[in-house]
């Protein structure tokens, strides 16, 4: 018996507002919302329904009808295939707009708490190459558009060095410009497909588990240094030295030459050996005179403009005046911690990842800066009672968790000690809304300040100060 295709066309439906993920929202005539993967609010099109659950429809705008005025022309020649730019053809005025939106209508719908007026969101000064690292990834099949399957023509060209195709792990998009990289950025990675291609340098196949050229990293800085990283998938000294040797001949200007010899079934190379080949082991960031040194492993903001912007967004909402103990939970790299660490009496940083807190102390040394200190572990962990005890009690706590936001541990612990203030910075409103919800017995939301660090993406930061209600008492 031949299978019903469940899915729907909706004809001429208007496209009201955008939704997660850098979905659009429509409404389908049974009242059900319908998240729509290639439209613009202000659109008017028929939809083809992908997916149905029980209170929503995914589809897809087959025909447009009347174009929203909204729209603007994607500059690049990969939209609509990579799904890195998904806003792309909105304007970004109103990329703006539906961000702020989205922090409002988290912070209202899950948090439910009361909330001052939220300032205008901060928009990046630039809305192309903003980005400070890229990752491209290595394919013998590479991804087909739809004219070169149509075409009918044997494709001999195979070789992709690009991106990922949204929710496939073994389809990569070959790219010939990206937008979000300054140069070098584009000139190193055409360079490298082509000489590898060139000299029968085998590109990786997921599937297979075979190949030597797995992924490509790209790092620069607002210093005008620039990190080069190369991932093989197994050691083959020749055809190693061989593309190294290229790549540093014809890019004189790389301040850091490095590889990695990755055999396991993953591209992270965190837990892998990186070796330098030429240059540094690492790069310099700076950032009102401090110097970060950042290394392949490093986590640091990809947008140097825009993570200078927020952190001074943190430091005027800590209102530090120079005699408070500071607690920086989720430091990373210790970077807000040296930030604000002029204007407090102490900063104590603590993070998960050891790499990041040996980074933080030499970046502390580096810069003079004599009044941090830095612990490492599982911040539900080490953010205890004892630790409390020993290195004294915060006035003020700065926290820039994970997308995934606080663990309920860490909020009890802070509500357990009850600083005077708390600055939350959040790369995910949703989970910051349902923290603060947490904590609203005891704080008051004073001050919202959302920044945009992605332009042309879905994704917004926000920053969130709380201040103790009166006659708010610890929890014993």
């Amino acid at each position: 018996m031949a299978r019903r295709n469940k899915n729907k066309l909706f004809e001429a439906v208007e496209v009201i507002d955008a939704g997660a993920k850098g979905k659009s929202i429509a409404k389908a005539p049974d009242g059900k919302v319908i998240f729509i993967d290639n439209a613009v609010p202000g659109d008017v099109a028929d939809v083809q329904t992908t997916k149905k659950r029980r209170a929503f429809y995914q589809g897809t705008a087959v025909n447009f009808h009347t174009l929203s005025d909204k729209r603007t022309e994607p500059v690049c020649q990969h939209f609509g295939v990579c799904g890195g730019c998904k806003w792309q053809n909105m304007e970004y005025t109103y990329q703006l707009e539906y961000k702020q939106n989205e922090v409002l209508n988290n912070l209202q719908r899950i948090g439910k708490i009361e909330l001052p007026e939220v300032t205008p969101i901060l928009g990046s000064k630039e809305i192309y190459f903003y980005r400070n690292k890229m990752e491209f990834s290595f394919s013998d099949s590479r991804w087909l558009t739809i004219e070169e399957i149509q075409s009918g023509k044997n494709i001999k060209d195979k070789n992709a060095l690009g991106f990922h195709i949204p929710g496939m792990w073994d389809k990569i998009l070959d790219i010939e410009k990206c937008h979000l990289q300054e140069d070098p950025s584009n000139a190193i990675r055409n360079f490298v497909k082509e000489f590898a291609t060139e000299n029968d340098l085998q590109f990786f196949n997921t599937r297979e588990q075979s190949g030597l050229l797995r992924t490509l990293m790209i790092r620069t800085t607002s210093t005008g240094e620039l990190m080069v990283l190369i991932q093989f998938f197994k050691e083959y000294k020749v055809k190693r030295q061989l593309l190294l040797d290229a790549l540093a001949e014809k890019f004189p200007e790389i301040t850091s030459l490095q590889y990695v010899i990755n055999g396991k079934g993953n591209d992270t190379i965190y837990d892998q050996e990186v070796i330098c080949y030429k240059g540094r082991d690492h790069i310099f960031e700076e950032m009102e005179g401090l110097k970060f040194k950042i290394n392949a492993k490093s986590f640091y903001q990809t947008n140097s403009e825009q993570a200078y912007e927020l952190y001074k967004v943190t430091r005027n909402f800590a209102d530090l005046s120079g005699d408070e103990l500071v607690y920086d939970l989720y430091t990373g790299t210790g970077t807000i911690a040296q930030f604000v660490a002029k204007n407090a009496k102490k900063v104590i940083g603590v993070e998960a990842v050891p790499e990041a807190i040996t980074d933080a102390k030499e970046n502390a040394e580096r810069n003079g800066i004599t009044n941090t200190e830095f612990y490492v572990g599982d911040m539900k962990k080490v953010f205890t009672e004892s630790f409390i005890n020993e290195h004294g009690h915060p006035d003020v706590i700065i926290t820039d968790p994970p997308r995934d936001g606080m663990h309920k541990d860490v909020v009890a612990q802070i509500i357990g000690i009850l600083p005077k203030r708390i600055v939350y910075v959040s790369c995910n409103s949703a989970t910051q809304a349902r923290d603060l919800a947490m904590l609203d017995d005891y704080y008051k939301v004073t001050k919202v300040q959302p920044v945009d660090m992605f332009p042309q993406t879905h994704h917004v930061e926000n920053v969130v100060c709380l201040e103790s209600r009166p006659g708010s008492s610890r929890r014993q």
